[in-house]
């Protein structure tokens, strides 16, 4: 209550948007997946409701990113397609086609409303210095990759923080795309070439800041907007091996030596069922730092996908059922390219263990969010 007596108004609550890359619906154990270990991504289905028809903006990063952040259909958004900025070398121009300064962003809206916003994971709308660089659309902090192309390494040289390159202490650049002519002398060999220390892995560094960010945010006496846009399951294959260790070892009769693109890895499906595993134990990191801070209840929570599974790069979709028994997959405008999960959580707002056939894309996120705080 205020000096006078009279009530102060409700705080607006809290918007957290969890994007995973290249993830489909059949890869969690809400959607029916029965090898991968995804129980933290579960519980938001489990505490909320679950989207049996849920749609990406495109199927593919860029556009499909573009389309969730301003809300805007590929119809009419700006940017349509993975268009990029320069090449795969370490000098190259990083990010692809820049979102225009006149593009509202929800960011953009939220921050308007008084709200700290913070991006964290992966931004593909622009790169260093460009009017699509997320320092300019909205958001107060970010920390992570600006370019999908050097995104395809976990262990990059460097990050990106508010507008300022973050050099990673002891890393030096390798391709994320190489092949080999044989299997490598054991996991380690694999580890030592195509990876690097935990301390070095970019998704941990990242999720790391980004709950110091939300802790903060959510001791503070305003509202938050988190943007999660994590870059996994993307390839390349690469996680540290105490997850991959969580997996039946017999799952990979043979490594991948590269073939099909990205990273060569010992143990392929271990691998990316690891990946997987690894981004759920974040979400869940962030759904218990709500719990703890006493925030849950006043906390809109969204997951979805860009885009459906990829086909390349040693990942066996088949031995997943990723697509969900779904004709196509990433690049497709089939239903594998684009069917996406889509899960929402909002304690005492959302009925718990609920399900919609109601049909949904990452373009709605937008509109629904701020229909969701009162704007």
């Amino acid at each position: 209550e205020g000096a006078d007596g009279a009530q102060s108004p409700a705080r607006r609550p809290n918007v957290v948007v969890i994007l995973a890359d290249d993830l489909g619906p059949g890869e969690l154990g809400c959607y029916g997946q029965t090898r991968i270990l995804t129980p933290h991504i579960d519980s938001i289905a489990a505490r909320g409701v679950r989207f049996t028809d849920g749609y990406s903006g495109a199927p593919v990063c860029a556009p499909s990113r573009c389309a969730l952040l301003t809300g805007r259909h590929t119809g009419h958004a700006a940017v349509r397609d993975n268009w990029e900025a320069g090449g795969w070398g370490p000098d190259e121009p990083e990010g692809q086609l820049p979102l225009p300064a006149e593009e509202v962003t929800l960011a953009e809206r939220l921050d308007a409303l008084g709200y700290r916003t913070g991006g964290f994971g992966k931004w593909g709308r622009g790169g260093p210095g460009t009017e699509g660089a997320p320092e300019r659309q909205g958001f107060d902090h970010f920390h992570g990759y600006l370019c999908q192309r050097v995104a395809h390494n976990y262990f990059p040289t460097h990050l990106w923080r508010n507008g300022e390159r973050v050099e990673i202490p002891g890393a030096e650049w390798f391709s994320a795309h190489q092949k080999l002519e044989e299997p490598l002398d054991g996991p380690a060999a694999y580890a030592a070439r195509f990876g690097g220390p935990t301390a070095s892995y970019a998704p941990q560094r990242i999720a790391d800041e980004m709950l110091s960010w939300l802790d903060e945010a959510a001791a503070s006496d305003d509202p938050f907007f988190l943007y999660y846009a994590s870059v996994i399951p993307h390839l390349a294959l690469q996680v540290p091996d105490a997850y991959v260790e969580r997996y039946p070892q017999d799952w990979d009769a043979e490594p991948y030596l590269g073939q099909r693109g990205y990273l060569p890895h010992p143990s392929p499906r271990r691998a990316y069922a690891a990946m997987i595993t690894y981004l759920a134990d974040q979400v869940g990191r962030v759904l218990a730092l709500l719990e703890e801070r006493g925030e849950l209840e006043n906390t809109l929570v969204l997951f979805t996908s860009d885009n459906g599974a990829t086909y390349v790069g040693g990942v066996d979709t088949a031995f997943f059922a990723s697509h969900d028994g779904r004709r196509g997959h990433k690049g497709q405008v089939w239903e594998g390219g684009v069917r996406v999960p889509v899960l929402a959580m909002w304690p005492g707002r959302i009925p718990a263990g609920s399900t919609s056939a109601h049909v949904v894309s990452g373009g709605d996120v937008t509109a629904t969010a701020l229909e969701a705080v009162g704007a």
